[in-house]
């Protein structure tokens, strides 16, 4: 097998641009060496909040100017952060958790770069979806990442059709309707679906919750669910 040599650039030798810089999930070491050398090399860090990036930049002592960039005001901010960038300024944008544009905001600012001809680079790094499926002991060959559902306007036209899906299916919930969505799945599902639930991946109370939805439904009811919740469903048989 021929291997490629590759030549890991320098601090200095990183281009000018946008860079999607994915955050940790919840262990603060979970973050490349390549990303903590660009958030100290950019001009600006877009934070989706300002107080979360602030503790991981505090945490590896990066001292950096931050600017809020979130779902209530990217379409606010949009053009005067792509002005900043036709001039050459250099910007990483952090989101809470996770990588950028993965449930959360960055598509918006990385379209317009790309009509605008800004150069965009999106670094490799943590997901919560990835090791929830991976640890799910369901298949992963396959697999659809559908992310929050409809809270209201068509959840039940969109339930019905996630039910066909012979895929396996991961999902994002959040704590306070973890109980009611799974007992939503069984009503469209079955009760002996199988799933896996994931909470609070790579903290210290992270947890992996496997079996029927029946099962799993029964063991989270009455428990006081707490952090980002994980939901890998079996694909219909």
């Amino acid at each position: 097998m021929n291997s490629t040599k590759t030549k890991t650039p320098s601090p200095a030798e990183e281009k000018t641009g946008l860079y999607l810089v994915p955050s940790p999930i919840g262990n603060l070491q979970d973050i490349t060496i390549r990303g903590l050398e660009i958030l100290k090399r950019v001009d600006l860090v877009l934070a989706e909040d300002t107080r979360v990036s602030l503790k991981l930049l505090n945490h590896y002592e990066i001292i950096k100017a931050l600017t809020p960039y979130h779902q209530h005001n990217e379409h606010k901010v949009l053009h005067h952060l792509i002005e900043q960038l036709l001039e050459g300024k250099t910007m990483a944008l952090l989101t809470d958790a996770g990588t950028p544009g993965i449930s959360d905001p960055a598509f918006l600012l990385v379209r317009e770069c790309i009509k605008k001809g800004v150069r965009v680079e999106c670094l490799p790094g943590p997901t919560a979806f990835v090791p929830a499926l991976v640890n799910s002991g369901l298949p992963v060959n396959r697999f659809i990442f559908e992310g929050f559902l409809p809270i209201k306007k068509g959840r039940q036209s969109f339930l019905k059709k996630l039910a066909e899906e012979e895929r396996t299916i991961v999902i994002y919930e959040s704590p306070m309707r973890l109980v009611k969505t799974l007992e939503e799945f069984i009503r469209y599902f079955g009760a002996d679906r199988p799933c896996s639930i994931s909470r609070e991946l790579t903290k210290l109370f992270e947890e992996n919750k496997r079996g029927t939805l029946r099962e799993v439904a029964d063991y989270f009811r009455g428990k006081n669910v707490k952090g980002e919740i994980a939901i890998v469903l079996a694909g219909k048989s």
